[in-house]
């Protein structure tokens, strides 16, 4: 009696792995599924995977782009490209700013910025300006986490400074991703398909660590789509992190996670609260229902009627801070 099951493929294999580029193999694909999942996970690898990039900049006295700074042997066109080429390594959601601050003579490289404690640049070598005069150089960096590629269109809708200069960010840490895929042998067929995966990344995410997320991706894209009938159970709490559900009611806390994402420019808080919170770094929701009472007390400028309204806020969310 003929087998109509189709053969699982065997787990992915290592082939050559580095720091930052890796080769994998997979094995014993029915004939034409190597093309069909190589595709699916290249796409996904160069698409869906989060990174983190700088996404506005603010240089004094700069208030386009297409200007020049006395001093600077570069454009400020130029100086962008360079700061674009700069890989940062976040550890919070939270959008960070990263200043810098120089005398010059001296070749300004990504080594001279100051960081906070959750950023981290991979290539400290990197060249942002040549300062020629004299005088002092500043800017000042915005950088963020996203998937993919977002034109700076998208970060001038935002509500930004006067003189911030909005970027094109590439937050993909994948350099590269190519496959191919050759015919094998598996019992006494010659056609099923081996598949290959070359990775290259920025430094920020592991090679192994970038396929075995982009198969995760797919595997709950697909389950998602399984059936015709909407199943009643949209429980996205396991993507919010423990410490900000300990901060909701009851009631929310399956909740739809693109809430905590919420700009607090969206809260119609007055601005003063608004500027209190942008300079300790908060930014959205989530970031805000991570915080005790104290936590906002002890921010400088907020007060108790800045707390009362942003108490408020929430509770029209349906949201309140974080008891303990």
């Amino acid at each position: 009696m003929s087998d109509y099951h189709i053969a699982l493929p065997s787990k992915p294999r290592v082939v050559t792995e580095s720091e930052r580029s890796g080769t994998y193999e997979i094995d014993g694909l029915y004939p034409g599924y190597g093309y069909t999942l190589g595709n699916s996970l290249r796409r996904i690898i160069l698409s869906s995977l989060p990174g983190a990039a700088v996404t506005h900049v603010k240089i004094p006295g700069v208030a386009h782009e297409f200007s020049t700074i006395e001093g600077v042997k570069e454009d400020v066109v130029t100086i962008l490209l360079n700061i674009r080429k700069i890989r940062l390594k976040l550890t919070t959601d939270e959008p960070q700013t990263i200043t810098l601050s120089v005398k010059g003579p001296k070749v300004v490289t990504a080594e001279d910025l100051k960081l906070p404690g959750q950023v981290e640049v991979l290539n400290p070598d990197q060249i942002i300006a040549d300062v020629t005069g004299k005088g002092t150089f500043e800017l000042e960096l915005r950088a963020e986490r996203g998937l993919g590629y977002i034109p700076k269109e998208e970060h001038q809708k935002e509500r930004v400074e006067i003189g911030s200069i909005a970027l094109d960010a590439i937050f993909s840490p994948i350099r590269r991703a190519n496959y191919e895929v050759e015919n094998m042998r598996v019992g006494d067929r010659t056609d099923f398909n081996r598949l290959r995966i070359l990775i290259e990344t920025d430094g920020t995410l592991a090679p192994r660590e970038a396929l075995e997320t982009s198969i995760t991706t797919m595997i709950h894209q697909l389950k998602a789509v399984v059936g015709f009938k909407e199943e009643e159970t949209p429980e996205l709490a396991p993507a919010i992190a423990p410490d900000v559900r300990m901060g909701l009611p009851e009631k929310v806390q399956p909740m739809d996670a693109e809430i905590l994402k919420t700009r607090i420019t969206e809260l119609s808080l007055p601005q003063r609260v608004e500027q209190s919170l942008d300079n300790a770094s908060i930014r959205t929701v989530g970031g805000l229902v991570r915080k005790r009472e104290d936590d906002l007390l002890a921010i400088e400028g907020l007060g108790q009627k800045g707390l009362q309204d942003i108490k408020r806020a929430l509770s029209n969310l349906g949201l309140t801070l974080r008891s303990q």
